[in-house]
């Protein structure tokens, strides 16, 4: 008898040989593809929210190894880079262990198959990475319309033909000692492609013209550097001023700002031109989070050392640190790599050791504080009133989202997560730490 997992690989495939016709007859996900997408870490809003109205809370709630999952596809070589989807392809990047080939991968969103595998840059002399957290392929990659942009920091940034994966223009003069390898994620703003640099020797925020890939500014960080003996030279080389933070566009306090996280301080740019508007010295070092942005704050992590999670008004100029922080959360309990979540007014992050905690996100006050086991390391989604995380077990939690905790669901595959979900229509799509999945539910089951 077959498992209902190959009954639905075959109904899929089924439905992608049939043409249009009996796609459109049979509802496939295929057309929600062309319509919806995942274009960049954390999402269409970089925030972790799903689109898709009725769709999101048709998200699957329960899957195992045999159980509602559509396709599963084994990703050759390394890579934490979470997936992004458009059209009918979701791209990932991945890496050779030793840091010498870096590749872009495009997988058939309906089939699993994968279409492109390229590729991009050689290193001759990577430096090694010196632990299991990070990888050579840590950044997601960036999607708009016929194009598709790869970044492995130092190691080189290429636009691509969505296509083919042909290059159409790369970087690799953008310098960098990242010491533990790359992290931070590029994004698109306008007519730019907004880099991240934040290592050993150089800290800076770059954009390039995403048509030519030519710089249009580049802007130094400020930070006053704590870290530093009586001779001047850091007292601990490396990991005090690395960053692996990807920057967030906002609209707020009558102009479009850029917050970007760096180790020791944190920064409000203007994007279009690089021009810094405030800042706010951290108490931390090597921040990875992703700012998030509501009820007029900027929720911002500071890394490991002293561990805070801070709320800052953005209407402020200048250095903001005595003036614009309306609260503070502080403890082993702040997240090192998870980004936070927004819904609602509630605040919610999860802990490197797995603590979930919700917040008022207007006072800070703690709504409630659950341990759901496991580790992580990768951003929640959320969807319907449901969020997702998922560990470096490979264990994922549901939660139902409001003020009372509230598990409904945990499911296990067979490796960890290093990469966050993404979600299009009624498809989760989990990149563990060797394969690809697409996870959905079949018309007309439980959920």
């Amino acid at each position: 008898m077959t498992t209902f997992a190959e009954n639905w690989t075959v109904l899929m495939r089924f439905r992608r040989w049939q043409g249009v016709a009996v796609l459109i007859a049979l509802g496939s996900a295929g057309i929600t593809f062309a319509q919806e997408g995942w274009p960049e870490f954390r999402g269409p809003h970089a925030n972790g929210h799903v689109d898709g109205g009725a769709d999101a809370i048709a998200l699957p709630l329960h899957w195992s190894e045999t159980e509602n999952v559509v396709w599963k596809t084994a990703i050759p070589h390394r890579g934490w880079s979470s997936p992004v989807i458009l059209g009918n392809d979701v791209w990932l990047t991945t890496a050779t262990e030793d840091g010498h080939e870096f590749f872009a991968i495009a997988v058939d969103a309906t089939t699993g198959q994968i279409r492109v595998n390229k590729k991009i840059f050689h290193c001759d002399n990577p430096e090694p990475l010196g632990n299991a957290v990070n990888c050579y392929a840590s950044p997601t990659a960036v999607v708009e319309p016929e194009r598709v942009y790869v970044h492995f920091g130092s190691y080189g940034t290429a636009c691509l033909d969505a296509a083919n994966g042909d290059i159409l223009w790369q970087r690799q003069d953008l310098p960098c000692r990242h010491y533990r390898g790359p992290g931070s994620s590029p994004i698109l703003f306008e007519n730019l492609l907004v880099l991240t640099f934040d290592g050993v020797d150089m800290e800076y925020t770059v954009a390039l013209d995403k048509t030519s890939g030519e710089t249009v500014w580049k802007t130094d960080r400020t930070t006053v550097w704590n870290d530093l003996d009586e001779q001047g030279r850091p007292k601990r080389e490396g990991d005090m001023r690395k960053a692996f933070s990807t920057p967030l566009v906002i609209d707020a306090a009558g102009k479009t700002q850029m917050l970007s996280i760096g180790s020791s301080c944190a920064f409000s740019y203007d994007p279009r031109t690089g021009a810094e508007i405030w800042r706010a010295s951290l108490v931390g070092y090597t921040p990875a989070t992703r700012p998030v942005y509501g009820e007029g704050l900027a929720f911002i992590t500071s890394g490991r050392g002293k561990a805070e999670l801070l709320a800052i008004r953005v209407d402020g100029e200048g250095d903001v640190t005595n003036t614009h922080v309306a609260w503070k959360f502080e403890g082993p309990d702040v997240p090192q790599e998870p980004s936070p979540i927004l819904v609602d007014g509630l605040l919610y992050i999860v802990s490197n050791s797995g603590t979930v905690t919700c917040l008022g996100a207007s006072s800070g006050a703690v709504v409630w504080s659950e341990r759901i086991g496991g580790n992580y390391v990768t951003s929640p989604i959320y969807a319907g009133d449901r969020m997702y995380f998922c560990s470096t077990q490979g264990k994922t939690v549901v939660l139902r989202v409001g003020r009372a905790f509230e598990v409904l669901a945990e499911n296990v595959l067979e490796e960890g997560f290093m990469a966050s979900p993404a979600a299009v229509g009624k498809a989760l799509f989990l990149r563990s730490k060797t394969h690809l999945y697409r996870i959905e539910a079949a018309p007309d089951s439980a959920q």
